[in-house]
């Protein structure tokens, strides 16, 4: 029983871990993107999807490590039901392992939609720009725009 909850909290102390530079390149993002440094920008995606990559395996782990020790003691696969079987004092212990995952990953979900808002704004910025360019364009260049029919003269042509 022990040595499958150590492996849990072996996984959520390597989560933790991972979750620390997950956030660290997560700062980086939002100073890329608030400098609107494309380039960097680009750099770090990557390292972002690879650690968000890891995450989700070690997710993946820590789930499937839960299960397996539900099923082991007879228990549904909930937290509750789990500290409630353990011994108080490693009941305690993996309370508060998960107390600290879920408050980190909610820090991290924060920074996460910051970044995705700073995104966004960044895009409505672009659009916008884009859309004053191109009415500028069509407003000092008659080639530009939607073509103008001249009905009358389709008229007279008919007539004709």
């Amino acid at each position: 029983m022990a040595k499958t909850t150590q492996d849990l909290q072996a996984t959520w102390w390597e989560w933790l871990s991972m979750s620390e530079r997950l956030l660290t390149a997560l700062h980086r993002q939002t100073v890329a993107l608030t400098l609107r440094k494309v380039e960097k920008i680009e750099e770090i995606q990557v390292d972002l999807d690879d650690l968000m990559d890891k995450m989700q395996e070690l997710d993946n782990k820590a789930a499937a490590l839960a299960r397996g020790l539900a099923e082991e003691l007879g228990v549904e696969p909930s937290l509750r039901s789990l500290v409630n079987v353990l011994e108080k004092a490693e009941a305690q212990q993996v309370q508060a392992l998960a107390n600290r995952v879920v408050v980190v990953g909610r820090n991290l979900q924060a920074v996460i939609d910051k970044n995705q808002a700073l995104i966004n704004s960044e895009l409505d910025f672009i659009n916008g720009t884009a859309a004053i360019l191109v009415r500028e364009a069509q407003a000092q260049t008659p080639g530009y725009g939607p073509a103008k029919s001249n009905s009358r003269s389709l008229a007279m042509d008919q007539a004709a």
